[in-house]
């Protein structure tokens, strides 16, 4: 793998040979391998060290958007000012790699939640981050999708409200996918089409905004990573998305991934340049947003399950799946 990734990056930076060291699979990336390499070669009379992530398919199944896809938003991101990792090619030839990849820059941080809440290193980090992740979501949301090209991001019919085709759609996966009938999760069904928000505000969707996909330092945020399920959507998704229970850690007191309150986030994020915040459709995408994780687990355990892809994370995630059912409950009992 390192060979055939030095034969690629030369081809890139038009040079002979590339040296490809430190190559090492990272945790995490459930649905897609994460890989981080340093490669150096020789280029006009100087030694270039770069230090890079492969972002990887590990086969055709999966969940997400194309390889291709992601790099392009990746991109346009950078362009609108969110701090994301800087891209630099995309390998769209899956027999070299066995699957879609591209290579960014390597960020240097934390991804692990657990440390961030807990670590007296990141103290100052979670004072400062609510706030800090208000601000960057509202430049998600200011991203033009025409500017940049954009058209592939999947959007409900214009005749059709963001919730409603979002529901529609996990409704469909659901049924498509579940191997065993979840009577919790037809009440919810029933619950959030009886509470369907108005709303023809439409943007792009990060998708998956939440703590587990920042690289954080001792500062707060560095990077926001893993757009692959991003969208055109209603805007107060991904700040009810932020708040599902189960990026908190514990921490059931601090809704925003267990270090902040709701009101700093809105505020933030409306100071920074977002859309009005309308506190009610934010609980209704928090609510959709447990369902959903809740299908998304199922979806990753079945991966495993069917032989699609190896992988004790995946088959872990399953288990969570009651856990979710029971937040669900909760939460319905708490709107009604």
């Amino acid at each position: 793998m390192g060979q055939r990734l030095a034969a690629f990056i030369a081809r890139q930076v038009d040079v002979e040979h590339v040296s490809v060291s430190g190559l090492r699979k990272l945790p995490g990336g459930a649905s897609r391998e994460i890989w981080s390499l340093d490669a150096g070669f020789e280029q006009h009379g100087a030694y270039v060290q770069l230090p890079l992530v492969l972002r990887r398919d590990p086969s055709s199944e999966g969940v997400g958007a194309p390889r291709g896809d992601e790099f392009d938003l990746l991109r346009a991101a950078a362009a609108e000012g969110v701090p994301v990792p800087m891209v630099r090619w995309l390998g769209d030839d899956a027999a070299l790699l066995g699957g879609p990849f591209f290579l960014m820059d390597r960020v240097e941080g934390e991804t692990l939640a657990r440390r961030l809440l807990r670590d007296d290193t990141y103290a100052g980090a979670r004072r400062v981050m609510t706030a800090q992740l208000g601000r960057i979501l509202a430049a998600i949301h200011r991203i033009d999708r025409q500017a940049h090209q954009l058209s592939f991001l999947s959007a409900p019919r214009p005749d059709e409200s963001p919730a409603h085709n979002e529901l529609e759609r996990y409704e469909e996966i659901f049924r498509s996918i579940a191997p065993d009938p979840h009577p919790t999760f037809e009440l919810a069904f029933r619950w959030l089409r009886q509470r369907l928000p108005p709303g023809n505000e439409r943007v792009v969707v990060h998708g998956d905004y939440r703590i587990g996909n920042i690289i954080f330092g001792p500062e707060g945020v560095r990077a926001v990573l893993d757009w692959e399920l991003a969208h055109v959507g209603d805007p107060m998704e991904d700040l009810g998305w932020i708040c599902v229970r189960s990026w908190r850690f514990g921490n059931d007191d601090k809704p925003v991934g267990g270090i902040g309150g709701r009101d700093e986030l809105f505020r933030a994020y409306e100071e920074g340049g977002g859309r009005t915040v309308d506190p009610k459709r934010v609980r209704f995408w928090e609510v959709l947003g447990n369902l959903k994780w809740a299908i998304m687990t199922i979806m990753q355990a079945r991966l495993y399950l069917y032989g699609f892809v190896k992988s004790v994370e995946l088959a872990s995630l399953g288990r969570r799946t009651a856990e979710m059912e029971l937040e669900l409950l909760h939460l319905m009992e708490e709107g009604s």
